[in-house]
């Protein structure tokens, strides 16, 4: 009798195994999910960095467009822009000649054709004989495609015989067209 028991008794326990193994069998058999980085983390990463960088870019004519100096870049390929440290564009209009060369502390690009520049940005113009010699504010929006600047900043525009004060101005460095937003004081000082 104890030999049927015994039976019975493995039996059971053999049955158990089995069923612990058939609810356990069909997440072995599922194949594992590759192991991935997560593309999150790495879009903080930067694709590559640069030291010194200078960059000259044309226009679809072949024609000059800007040149790029910066004391350090990150370029961010995943999230598609760069970041520049003490950026230095050179701006050429259709006029090669007569180019515009802002400078700031801080520079995103996006996509090869907006940047942004913030901290203590200053536009000068190359120009000598022009209605506007220098720009500055603290942040400014420049299209280099079409050379359309914005900045909702306050902005000192200086000529030579005046100073603008404006909270915000649109301009085209194309066209030489000039918007301000919020008008603050104009200072004229005719010359002797």
């Amino acid at each position: 009798m104890s030999k049927f028991s015994f039976n019975r008794l493995g039996l059971s326990i053999s049955a158990l195994f089995i069923l612990a193994l058939l609810m356990y069998l069909p997440t072995w058999m599922e194949e594992q999910p590759e192991v991935q980085k997560s593309q999150g983390i790495d879009a903080l990463k930067p694709a590559y960095k640069a030291k010194n960088l200078t960059t000259t870019l044309y226009n679809h004519d072949g024609q000059l467009n800007h040149r790029v100096f910066a004391k350090s870049m990150e370029h961010y390929d995943q999230l598609g822009f760069v970041l520049f440290e003490m950026p230095q564009y050179t701006l050429y209009t259709d006029n090669a000649s007569s180019p515009w060369v802002v400078t700031a502390k801080e520079g995103t690009l996006y996509n090869n054709e907006l940047i942004q520049l913030e901290n203590d940005v200053h536009i000068e113009n190359q120009t000598t004989d022009d209605f506007v010699k220098t720009i500055t504010t603290q942040y400014i929006q420049i299209n280099l495609e079409n050379k359309q600047m914005t900045s909702d900043q306050a902005v000192e525009i200086l000529g030579s015989q005046y100073v603008i004060q404006s909270n915000g101005f649109n301009a085209n460095l194309r066209t030489q067209e000039y918007e301000l937003i919020d008008h603050v004081q104009t200072i004229y000082s005719p010359g002797n």
